[in-house]
């Protein structure tokens, strides 16, 4: 098969400047066609020396130093191309989404599925999302700050759907405690004495906010209720998933369980310990099916799952769990109900309810917003109504006790929508050494 064509100047321009025309088309920004005169000249007239660094020797080949940074600033471009566009690696950090993402899962998040965000601070150092490693500090700059806007994609997000997003609270970083949410420690501790204790701030743009994982319960338009620890979605129960697990007080006849059969139960061992009071195990994490093994066990006198009542066990309830108000009689299992905004759709505001929407109205759609006198000024003027610009969406996790989620920081806009989860390529269990810390059956797992 002759395959000289495959060299051939043109061949090249057409292919290259064709794959190039269609992602301008995707784009939507035809400024960028200029782009194709480079190609052009790349391939065919050749007149300018675009790798400016590339010198060859006078026997006509590159040096090893110059082979080497060509291949450096080739993969660079691609993969921050890529990573911008189509996917990203992405690292579970913590055991909110067990058992249906481990900690220690690296995945490849998929941006193409509810189309890529155009970077909103596009000078950023290559392949670093917000703090430069080792160094620390902020990896970009908003010398140049563009508009939110999404490419098209595959679909839109569907409930039950897992999702990765910026965290809400994000765009405020404590830099003594980057892990905390800054708002929470306002609640509890107050403006001035959180931020000399703990500052001082980094205030972030949207598509630089820590990314979070969580499964997608509510979408814009639905009405949520949690009852008893069910999620109930417009009157209708969640389907059950396999990877939802809920806590239990497990009663023993004074007996433990095997840790081999709680290691068979793929149970971590840092999410359970076992109080002799009892006798048993005060929140013992547990996915149906392994519920109903641990129901079976001999030594098991009694099983019964953990739900929060109000008032809750926990004094500081309404400080913690979203929208932060006494008028809210709501636990982390019985919640709600709470509408889900969507863009275009109007509902009243008031004295009472203005809690649940007052953040999306100021931090996430730019209005000013004041309380005087029980009545509600919006940019200024008296209202009684507002509507809203974007979609939002009510985010869980799936270890329903052990996870951050809507409950606690509200809703999260369309505009903070990285992507999903689209393979798990590699996982370790950081409980276990190397080389059987691999769980080799979860390597390339779709999602």
């Amino acid at each position: 098969m002759n395959t000289d064509f495959l060299k051939n100047r043109w061949f090249k321009f057409a292919l290259y400047g064709g794959l190039y025309l269609l992602w301008v088309i995707w784009l939507g920004n035809y400024w960028w066609l200029l782009g194709l005169a480079v190609i052009f000249d790349i391939y065919v007239t050749k007149k300018v020396k675009w790798a400016f660094w590339s010198r060859k020797s006078k026997n006509g080949k590159k040096s090893a130093l110059v082979e080497w940074t060509d291949a450096l600033v080739f993969a660079i471009v691609v993969a921050t191309f890529i990573r911008i566009f189509f996917f990203e690696a992405y690292t579970i950090p913590t055991s909110s989404m067990e058992k249906t993402l481990r900690v220690g899962d690296y995945l490849f998040v998929s941006k193409i599925h509810y189309g890529p965000r155009v970077p909103q601070t596009p000078i950023s150092f290559p392949l670093v999302h917000n703090v430069m490693p080792i160094f620390g500090g902020e990896s970009y700059s908003q010398i140049i700050s563009n508009d939110y806007r999404r490419l098209k994609g595959l679909s839109k997000v569907e409930r039950d759907d897992i999702v990765v997003f910026g965290f809400p609270h994000g765009d405020t970083i404590l830099k003594a405690a980057p892990m905390d949410d800054y708002y929470t420690h306002v609640r509890i501790n107050g403006r001035a004495y959180t931020e000399k204790m703990y500052g001082p701030i980094v205030v972030r743009p949207n598509d630089k906010k820590d990314n979070y994982v969580k499964r997608c319960v509510a979408i814009a338009g639905d009405t949520l209720s949690v009852v008893n620890g069910k999620v109930i979605v417009n009157g209708i129960p969640q389907k059950d998933i396999e990877g939802i697990q809920n806590t239990y007080t497990v009663y023993t006849n004074g007996t433990t369980i095997n840790p081999k059969v709680m290691q068979k139960l793929d149970i971590n061992p840092d999410d359970y310990y076992y109080d002799s009071s009892l006798p048993g195990y005060p929140a013992l994490p547990l996915t149906q099916e392994a519920y109903k093994q641990v129901v079976a066990m001999v030594n098991v006198v009694e099983v019964r799952q953990n739900i929060d009542v109000y008032p809750p066990e926990y004094p500081d309830s309404p400080i913690m769990l979203f929208p932060f108000s006494e008028n809210y009689k709501w636990t982390r299992d019985n919640y709600g109900p709470i509408w889900i905004p969507k863009a275009g759709a109007t509902t009243e505001i008031n004295a009472n309810n203005y809690h649940l929407y007052q953040r999306i109205i100021t931090a996430y759609e730019g209005n000013t917003f004041e309380v005087k006198d029980g009545k509600i000024y919006i940019n200024g003027q008296q209202s009684n109504t507002y509507t809203f610009k974007q979609d939002y969406y009510f985010m869980m996790g799936d270890n329903r006790h052990n996870s951050l989620d809507s409950r606690y920081w509200g809703f999260v806009p369309e505009d903070h929508i990285v992507g999903t989860p689209a393979i798990i390529w590699f996982s370790t269990d950081k409980n276990k050494s190397f080389p059987s810390n691999i769980r080799w059956n979860r390597l390339f797992n779709f999602i």
